[in-house]
């Protein structure tokens, strides 16, 4: 079944290749926070290691925004709270090998290896929207799979109602945790049937090719119906549990990022609207793109909310 598209992305709503240009070249020239590796071309991959995956039953028909950009401008406050800085500091943090924790209301708790967790799931690839609470938007290409499949790995128990998702705490590296931005590490949490729901993935990679390490490398949360917050990135502990967690942005802030977090126009930000849209990349004159109700994600999720008032429930 392929998504409604029924207020697709103009081409003109698409990045314009010209945006960072001047600061793309400077990244390009620079290396890496305290080690020596030169950055990763921010390039349109052409191959990769995803290259020839199969496109999945719920990629949108959308025209995605240009790598370049998803790669340059990142909300990953774990390096900084500047959206371009991550791209040069997060090339120091060390992804391979990596281990998922699994704790909580579940049969088969334990420590598992991402290389065997991806022998199990099989990726494809998902063209989704994605929102920010900021009120911007692109397009990406992302490689994955349903994160309800690899839970059910797990046997959950009748007990788990909620799934939390925890980021690796590593201060010496990821520098922004040295600062009392949020409290961290990073979390984040889902109803259980929301992290069931076939809309949701678990992102290895984007464009074809693996995850960069400022867009969340090696193992990140996309949820394409909520704001970007949701999106944790380089998940290590998944715990499953009873209550509602108590999440990072929540805690921070819960009168501007409710634990629900659903995209919904008719719930302004207390400092902003959230009726309109930045699309990345596009022309200062460009306007601004309507914000759709769960993002344009409505007739496959509307029903997880029945009954709820989502002006409370944000």
């Amino acid at each position: 079944m392929l998504i409604k598209t029924k207020a697709n992305i103009l081409s003109s709503e698409v990045t314009d290749r010209a945006v960072f240009e001047s600061r793309r070249e400077f990244i390009k020239a620079a290396t890496a926070f305290s080690a020596g590796f030169l950055l990763p071309s921010l390039g349109q991959a052409e191959t990769g290691k995803y290259a020839d995956v199969p496109v999945g039953p719920y990629s949108a028909k959308l025209e995605v925004t240009d790598r370049e950009d998803v790669m340059s401008y990142t909300n990953y406050y774990e390096f900084s709270t500047n959206k371009q800085d991550s791209t040069v500091l997060a090339q120091a943090l060390k992804i391979k090998p990596w281990s998922v924790e699994v704790v909580g209301e579940v049969e088969k708790p334990g420590v598992y290896d991402l290389e065997d967790i991806l022998k199990d799931n099989p990726v494809e690839e998902r063209i989704y929207r994605f929102r920010c609470v900021e009120a911007w938007s692109m397009v990406v290409p992302w490689i994955g799979f349903p994160l309800g499949d690899m839970l059910k790995r797990f046997k959950p128990t009748s007990k788990a109602k909620f799934v939390e998702f925890t980021t690796l705490y590593n201060p010496e590296i990821m520098t922004g945790q040295r600062s009392g931005v949020l409290d961290w590490p990073y979390v984040e949490g889902l109803r259980i049937d929301e992290a069931m729901h076939p809309l949701a993935i678990m992102a290895t990679g984007m464009y074809g090719d693996e995850l960069p390490k400022q867009n969340g490398a090696p193992l990140r949360l996309i949820v394409p119906w909520k704001y970007g917050f949701k999106s944790i990135k380089a998940i290590v502990k998944i715990r499953f549990m009873e209550h509602m967690p108590e999440t990072a942005w929540h805690k921070s802030a819960p009168n501007e990022n409710g634990f629900y977090a659903n995209v919904n126009p008719e719930v302004s930000h207390p400092r902003w609207s959230q009726r309109r849209e930045r699309v990345l990349g596009s022309s200062i004159f460009t306007p601004k793109r309507d914000t759709e109700k769960f993002n344009g994600y409505g007739a496959e999720v509307a029903g997880l909310y029945s009954g709820m008032d989502l002006k409370r429930y944000f």
